[in-house]
């Protein structure tokens, strides 16, 4: 029998290379904007040889892939986080929940502000980005359905992707106005997300008796 090697995790070395150069690119980021960012200015930020930039990165479009993913970990971290069964009256309260933590996400990472929400025109960041998002929205559902027992949702369009796409909508126009997401416009985005989710999810939806494990 044939065995299809599955790809191998980069060493231990290897990860705290790509660890030092991300955060060096973050740093840049958030100091600089994009025009601040090169191989060279990630290297030397690190510390490091450009050729050991080179050697993970080919090019900033990658580098800037691969810290679009870095942040959308810490998005998916904060979905898997456990939320307090008995506190939730409807499921406005776990929407309500999972929007602030995601904003606070972006409150400390001015770098997630200026790849997902600033208006760059990176093609490789945006495809990136979509692509996490539909990551995103099925843990999101997931997340729905252990506290709540939720209708038919439509196969055809990812509904929780789409709401959240929806409200960093309007996230983004904050940032573009203001250069961060400013408490008016941060429940603005919180009520385009409900409002979306609200076309598929009645109002009085009923709570589980119990989480699903």
């Amino acid at each position: 029998m044939t065995r299809t090697a599955s790809p191998r995790k980069p060493r231990a070395s290897s990860q705290a290379r790509i660890a030092l150069i991300l955060d060096a690119a973050r740093a840049l980021l958030s100091e600089q904007g994009f025009n601040g960012l090169s191989i060279y200015s990630v290297a030397e930020r690190a510390e490091i040889p450009p050729s050991s930039v080179y050697h993970f990165f080919a090019s900033v479009p990658a580098l800037l892939e691969a810290l679009t993913a870095d942040i959308h970990a810490a998005f998916r971290d904060c979905l898997l986080q456990p939320v307090a069964h008995a506190e939730l009256h409807d499921w406005r309260d776990l929407s309500r929940i999972v929007e602030q933590r995601m904003l606070a996400i972006y409150a400390r990472d001015s770098a997630a502000r200026q790849l997902i929400l600033a208006q760059h025109g990176l093609a490789e960041v945006v495809q990136a980005d979509r692509q996490h998002d539909l990551e995103l929205g099925r843990l999101m559902q997931a997340l729905f359905e252990r506290h709540f027992p939720l209708p038919h949702l439509p196969e055809d369009i990812d509904v929780f992707a789409l709401a959240m796409e929806l409200g960093d909508r309007v996230y983004a126009r904050s940032v573009q106005l203001h250069g961060v997401i400013t408490p008016r416009l941060a429940e603005e985005g919180m009520r385009v997300f409900d409002a979306y989710l609200s076309l598929y999810l009645p109002p009085a939806l009923p709570k589980r008796r119990l989480p699903l494990s």
